[in-house]
């Protein structure tokens, strides 16, 4: 099978595996600051029972690297993509170390929220590079396969550090030690991460056309900064024109505002419906249900995905996958039920995997490496955001118990919107991007 052989031609490639395990690594970090912070926001039993103060967190955690992404692209198209990784797992590790230090000594503040932020920041800002990178790597016919592997078991990464961060605080005592674990941990991953992306060439990862004498592409980094507007309006008329890329990210963001809202559902939900409000613990456990199940059904999505790319091209497993995604919708549309809940997520979360990684080929495959970076760091812009609006929609039209029929009926219809928009869209440009 064209799968099994592209499983192996990736194995194959020693600088694949090698980015795969920084990401698992550094996902597993990520995971273990994640756990804490989730608990602090969303399960304490004092606060955030409301619509509003999951939707104000939400913004909170995703607002930092809305602001400061469009200015992140150009870099990536700029520095050495492996030296990005190199220093940014280091920084890393200096801030959640900074935390833990910080937490001992005054307590969760301002200041803890402040550099956790930051740090979420820096992730999202070294994921956008290990997607631009990729390319690099491995031979344009296998990106798609290689889409399907690594941000699947980088979530999965991400879930097994959460899951950890859960454990210790369960089995340490409270006080300090408690608090910490995680953080301590998390530290280790991402000085493991770093010392991994040592491995890699220093110019492996590209830029294609990175200037020594510069150090970077074309001038230097003052001027980087002076014109770092201009370049990210380049880089959009480039998407626009070249026509797939551009398509794929409007679908991807509009969709997002669907998966946005289903995510505070299950949130509310676990908290005010499905247990009871003052529970924190049992809203915990059904917030677990839940979103397992959900993460369960991205996680198969790795394996329809690049089974149905032998018969299915991209732009159209991303049509399908949406139009597939609704049926796990219209059980959430007829029950709040925990358990059937939970099946029509899991059904959700299959469709929500697949075109994403779909989306994801399209963007790498459909770029030039020129523009790469800055269509990823345009890409995280347009997922944050598009999280934020939902999140202020949410405020306006959500109930207090997080479920609501009509809602989700209306974000099924919306999901076919969006399929409709892709199909018609690459049906439009005949599936091929526009000579620019």
């Amino acid at each position: 099978m064209r799968l099994t052989a592209d499983l192996k031609g990736l194995s194959a490639v020693p600088a694949f595996r090698t980015l795969l395990a920084v990401r698992l690594i550094s996902q597993t970090g990520d995971g273990l600051v994640q756990a804490g912070l989730a608990a602090l926001f969303f399960f304490r039993p004092q606060n955030l029972t409301s619509v509003t103060g999951v939707a104000l967190a939400l913004v909170v955690m995703l607002a930092p690297f809305t602001l400061v992404g469009p200015f992140t692209g150009p870099f990536i198209d700029r520095w050495r993509r492996r030296q990005i990784l190199l220093w940014g797992n280091l920084l890393r590790a200096g801030i959640i170390a900074a935390t833990a230090v910080m937490l001992q000594v005054v307590g969760v503040g301002a200041a803890i929220y402040v550099l956790v932020l930051i740090a979420l920041g820096i992730n999202r800002f070294l994921l956008a590079v290990l997607s631009a990178g990729l390319p690099q790597i491995i031979h344009r016919e296998r990106l798609l396969v290689a889409n399907s592997i690594v941000p699947t078991m980088g979530g999965a990464a991400s879930a097994l550090g959460a899951i950890t961060g859960v454990v210790l605080r369960l089995v340490l005592p409270a006080g300090s030690a408690q608090d910490t674990a995680s953080l301590a941990v998390a530290v280790g991953m991402y000085c493991a991460a770093a010392a991994m992306v040592t491995r890699l060439g220093i110019g492996q990862l590209g830029p294609q056309d990175w200037d020594a004498s510069t150090g970077g592409r074309g001038a230097g980094l003052g001027r980087a900064l002076a014109t770092t507007l201009r370049e990210l309006g380049q880089a959009v008329r480039y998407l626009v024109r070249r026509g797939t890329p551009g398509l794929a990210l409007s679908t991807m963001a509009l969709h997002r505002l669907v998966y946005g809202m289903q995510l505070i559902t299950i949130i509310v939900s676990s908290r005010n419906l499905l247990a009871p409000p003052h529970d924190a613990d049992a809203g915990l456990a059904a917030f677990g249900a839940l979103m397992g199940a959900m993460l369960a059904g991205q996680g198969l999505s790795v394996l329809l995905t690049p089974l149905a790319h032998e018969w299915v091209a991209p732009s159209a497993w991303v049509v399908v996958c949406l139009l597939g995604g609704t049926a796990g919708q219209a059980i959430l549309v007829s029950t709040h039920e925990r358990a059937w809940m939970c099946a029509g997520l899991f059904v959700f979360g299959v469709g929500v995997q697949g075109a994403k990684i779909a989306v994801d080929t399209i963007i790498q495959a459909d770029t030039d490496d020129a523009y790469r970076g800055r269509a990823f760091s345009i890409y995280d812009v347009l997922f944050n955001t598009a999280e934020c609006l939902a999140a202020g929609t949410a405020v306006l039209v959500m109930p207090a118990v997080g479920w609501d029929r009509g809602l989700q009926a209306g974000l099924m219809v919306m999901a076919w919107a969006v399929a409709a928009w892709c199909w018609w869209g690459m049906r439009r440009l005949g599936g091929r991007p526009r000579e620019v």
